[in-house]
């Protein structure tokens, strides 16, 4: 029988992997630092209210713009974003297209936030005018998801029809023409609207630095112990 013995780990692969680590710790540090200032600008851009632009297509926006579009509602196709949690409720955003001059992408009004209770949905309720209406409101985007399983819109053709996070690829898909590459968060003095609390996405960019601070700790604490179990291997 062959005796066969271990070899005994390299010294220098402990510190290599806590080195690893303590650039993994720091790397995440400097990512939520990144992510607060980022929070912080959106947050800036939220609360300016330097006045309302009037919006045509093709013009540029910025995140949380005020603008102020004129147009037709399509009142045979809105969509209803469903998943969505307010004041820990369940429900939906009701958006619905508006289309301007033209054959140019139509711009997807976000009217707020309905609550889905157990039964069925007064469609009746989501009816908009046929007129020419003029809407203000910021610019936004469509919720997205954390991680996205499975289509984005329920089966079936009947509207208005019910999606899970999709994107505005699917949105267009669905509703058979391209759309604008933002959504207007109608404000909430405006008519045909629902509830309507819009504030930046997520948390606040204090929670993004008390994570970095968090990163910061645990990478000097475990960079303390490699030094010192360094030294005590050195000097016995």
């Amino acid at each position: 029988m062959n005796n066969t013995s271990k070899k005994p780990l390299p010294s220098w692969l402990p510190l290599a992997v806590g080195a690893l680590l303590v650039a993994l710790f720091a790397g995440l540090g400097a990512w939520q630092i990144n992510r607060g200032f980022e929070k912080r600008i959106d947050h800036l851009a939220f609360q300016d209210d330097a006045g309302i632009a009037s919006w045509q297509d093709g013009i540029e926006v910025e995140p949380y713009q005020h603008l102020q579009v004129t147009g037709t509602y399509d009142n045979e196709h809105q969509v209803l974003l469903d998943n969505i949690i307010v004041n820990s409720r369940y429900g939906y955003y009701v958006i619905t297209p508006l289309r301007g001059i033209g054959e140019g992408p139509v711009l997807l009004i976000n009217r707020g936030w309905i609550e889905r209770t157990g039964a069925p949905l007064d469609t009746g309720r989501l009816s908009v005018p046929s007129e020419w209406v003029s809407v203000r409101g910021r610019v936004g985007r469509l919720p997205r998801a954390g991680m996205k399983m499975g289509d984005a819109f329920s089966p079936g053709d009947d509207w208005p029809r019910t999606a899970v996070y999709p994107s505005y690829a699917e949105v267009a898909e669905a509703l058979g023409t391209d759309v604008q590459p933002f959504v207007l968060l109608m404000d909430q003095g405006e008519e045909h609207g629902f509830s309507r609390q819009w504030t930046p996405s997520g948390f606040g960019p204090e929670k993004h630095f008390g994570y970095a601070l968090q990163w910061f700790a645990m990478a000097a604490v475990l960079s303390g112990l490699l030094i010192w179990n360094h030294r005590k291997k050195k000097f016995t």
